[in-house]
């Protein structure tokens, strides 16, 4: 089966840039991708090199009930909500989102919420989904690990940092998903500046190592400058990092031990 992963971690790990940037580089494998953003805070879009819409497409997919109830519009399946509210990002991946607040708070995108919620949970039966990699950006914490907002993983990667906030939210995020049958975890070491770094979260976070990424200026210019890292420096050692984890990724169709 394809890779189907979900990207975690605490606010400020840097979850959005490896999820952004392990979608394209994924996609260029010539297999399609589908990037899957419920994050409500912007991220994932700007870390694919890709236009944020105005409004969220999948409002035209949700209508109310006699019960003032979110549901779909009939003849609105997985499949068709991919090709019909998805958007188009770069070396081919499309992009579904949940939608993004603004001054207006959360009831403005509620009807997209609600709709990227039923099709998420219907993505696995969806035959013409099948041979899609999924590659999906959840917010910060662990909270919609929990309350199954990634239910088309089978491998979720937890983006830690060398400190204890970041490295206890990853411990508290393992243990939910080590509810979930037939599901692998890993980490992802990121902003490493040295050994010891390395060290601090080998000892203290009982989960497997599948790559390191090291503290890149390259990514703060990126972030500074509206663009996509692997636009904007697709040679700098950050880069080159996620570049060798998306193709043991591709090898292996699911988490590994890396380096």
């Amino acid at each position: 089966m394809p890779l189907r992963l979900a990207v975690v971690g605490k606010g400020g790990a840097g979850k959005s840039v490896i999820a952004g940037t392990l979608a394209r580089l994924l996609a260029r494998s010539g297999r399609p991708l589908l990037a899957l953003d419920s994050d409500l805070l912007p991220g994932l879009a700007l870390s694919l090199g890709a236009e944020q819409p105005p409004r969220p497409p999948l409002l035209d997919a949700a209508e109310q009930d006699e019960n003032g109830r979110w549901r779909l519009k009939r003849g609105i399946g997985p499949a068709r909500a991919v090709a019909r509210f998805s958007t188009a990002a770069p070396d081919g991946v499309r992009l579904l989102q949940a939608g993004k607040v603004d001054a207006g708070g959360l009831p403005p995108v509620i009807g997209a919420v609600n709709a990227y919620y039923q099709v998420i949970h219907r993505l696995k039966r969806a035959k013409t989904l099948r041979e899609w990699i999924l590659v999906g950006d959840l917010p910060a914490g662990p909270r919609q690990t929990a309350f199954g907002w990634a239910p088309y993983a089978d491998s979720f990667l937890i983006v830690v940092e060398p400190d204890w906030k970041s490295i206890l939210t990853a411990r508290r995020v393992a243990r939910i998903v080590s509810m979930q049958q037939g599901v692998n975890v890993g980490a992802v070491a990121n902003k490493v500046s040295s050994a010891n770094d390395l060290k601090l979260i080998g000892a203290r976070l009982d989960l497997p190592l599948v790559a390191s990424v090291p503290a890149d200026e390259a990514v703060r210019e990126a972030e500074r400058a509206g663009a996509a890292l692997i636009d904007a420096t697709p040679a700098s050692p950050a880069s080159e990092a996620m570049r060798q984890l998306a193709g043991r990724l591709l090898t292996a169709g699911t988490l590994d031990r890396g380096g």
